[in-house]
């Protein structure tokens, strides 16, 4: 029996750890029968080093997503090894450390522009470089953390994953008649490095051990990745602008 991804073709960022859901939704997209290509910024002896650990050979490129040079040239230097993308992974966030940790009243214009455009903008940014790549329409998936309320200690990433809500939100009404499909997963908390960047993590982490309705583990991204794939899918083919909560259902939970 085929994957659900079979014969597509995925670009993935945000491979950093085998603990990141990126690496997940990688492995799982491969074992459901999609070629990839995934893309690292800074530490890409890194990345190629975990990609090594996922069930095939997969090629890393070089994508600052601040970067334009970067930014104008991916269509390109995707071609090199696919013809084609049928679907788009955006797993980057980032504030720096004045922007989070309790520091929400004085963080720096400077500092929230920079989580703005790397977590949110980026989103765009990433969308628009691979739409040459689409021409037969796909899908675009991001990753959030539930921005409907105000997380301890989590600060201006707050504001900028509202932003990210909210850009799917307008690429999916904008790309629609190109029937690309732009959906967002909301996931628990994951002991992943950039989790691991916030300070206070292991607090807000505990809130699931006491709401969550199902048994929540934060050392498995599986489920979460897992979502991703199958918003990838040809299963969701008119679900677009959708946030899909993977969190052990406590989004739903008041108390």
């Amino acid at each position: 029996m085929s994957g659900i991804l079979e014969g597509k073709r995925i670009l993935i960022t945000g491979v950093l750890l085998e603990s990141s859901i990126a690496f997940h939704a990688a492995k799982l997209a491969q074992e459901q029968g999609a070629e990839i290509i995934l893309t690292g910024f800074g530490r890409l002896t890194l990345v190629e080093r975990i990609a090594k650990r996922l069930p095939k050979p997969v090629q890393v490129l070089e994508l600052d997503v601040s970067n334009n040079e970067h930014l104008d040239s991916l269509a390109d230097r995707v071609r090199e090894h696919l013809p084609s993308l049928d679907g788009v992974v955006h797993s980057i966030g980032f504030a720096p450390q004045d922007a989070l940790g309790g520091n929400f009243l004085n963080t720096p214009w400077e500092s929230v522009a920079t989580a703005m455009q790397v977590s949110a903008y980026s989103l765009k940014s990433l969308t628009m470089a691979c739409l040459p790549l689409m021409q037969d329409g796909g899908a675009v998936v991001g990753l959030t953390f539930d921005a409907q309320l105000a997380w301890p200690k989590y600060d201006w990433m707050g504001p900028a994953k509202a932003a990210l809500e909210a850009t799917s939100r307008y690429l999916a009404r904008d790309l629609g008649e190109r029937d690309i499909r732009v959906n967002l997963v909301s996931a628990g908390p994951l002991g992943s490095m950039a989790a691991k960047s916030i300070p206070g993590f292991e607090g807000l982490a505990a809130t699931w051990d006491q709401r969550s309705p199902l048994k929540w583990d934060i050392s498995d991204p599986e489920p979460a990745g897992r979502g991703i794939v199958a918003l990838l899918s040809d299963w969701f083919p008119k679900t677009t602008g959708e946030i899909v909560h993977v969190d052990g259902g406590l989004h739903a939970i008041g108390a």
